[in-house]
């Protein structure tokens, strides 16, 4: 029995009859980018420059154009007639399985940019690898993305560069954004048996195997910002691909689905 035969009660499509592994994992990733992609959302007209206003907007929409990707797929693939806007804008919290490092909400612009580089450099070898995919629909999308998330590092290292080694406030701060996303690290490197089994049948990425070369090119970022590498946190975040999520991801989708929400099938 393959795993897209195996049909497990899956946190991430809640409700769903058919729950086909490739569905979950495509969910998985398009939650990810769709959730940070509302983060970054929120920094137009709030970062500290003009320029990096638009920015941030032009990130957030290549996150959001890989989730639609992502998403349509998951949507085709369990069979139940919801498309991308279902997934999106109907399921309740519960139902979404990203990481919690992309929902939890920006105290300060240092934070913003931290999470981004401790997102974006293990965003992009997982699509490096992820286009080589035996699913051909999951390895052109990550083939299209990762020029995009290749960028999106840079962005994001030549801000911790820039903060890091900078004015004694900027570093102050940029430090405490380190330290404040650093015990969220851990669970973008998780498992469980659904990705194992799709590993094994050449789907999906071996995410365990990712953190080699995430340490030696954040590590690098870090020291080179004249930043403290934090140690390893005591009490690692957990439970977001099970669906269970911090308290900012209730505020973060109360704002992202309250037009729908309020307006059930409404088109404009």
């Amino acid at each position: 029995m393959t795993a897209q035969e195996r049909a497990p009660a899956t946190p991430g499509l809640a409700g769903a009859v058919v729950d086909p592994p490739v569905a979950v994992y495509a969910t998985r990733l398009g939650d990810d980018a769709l959730i940070l992609a509302q983060r970054l959302g929120g920094w137009i007209t709030n970062a500290p420059q003009l320029e990096e206003d638009v920015a941030l907007a032009n990130l957030g929409l290549d996150l959001l154009g890989q989730a639609r990707m992502l998403l349509t797929y998951a949507g085709e693939r369990e069979g139940l007639g919801r498309d991308e806007d279902a997934l999106a804008y109907s399921r309740d919290e519960r139902g979404f399985c990203n990481v919690t490092l992309v929902e939890r909400a920006d105290a300060d612009f240092g934070e913003a940019m931290a999470r981004l580089l401790v997102f974006s450099a293990y965003q992009l070898p997982l699509y490096e690898r992820l286009s080589g995919s035996a699913d051909p629909t999951l390895a052109a999308i990550a083939a299209k993305a990762v020029k995009e998330v290749a960028y999106h590092r840079d962005h994001a290292t030549q801000w911790v560069l820039r903060l890091g080694d900078g004015t004694a406030e900027s570093h102050r701060r940029m430090q405490a954004g380190v330290d404040s996303v650093w015990p969220h690290v851990d669970e973008l490197f998780g498992t469980d048996d659904l990705e194992r089994a799709l590993v094994a049948e050449g789907v999906a990425v071996d995410r365990p195997a990712l953190r080699d070369e995430w340490e030696t090119y954040v590590r690098d970022v870090l020291t080179r910002a004249t930043l403290t590498v934090p140690e390893p946190a005591a009490a690692p975040a957990t439970g977001g691909r099970a669906g269970v999520h911090t308290e900012a991801m209730g505020y973060l989708l109360a704002e992202m689905q309250h037009l729908v929400r309020s307006h059930p099938g409404a088109t404009w």
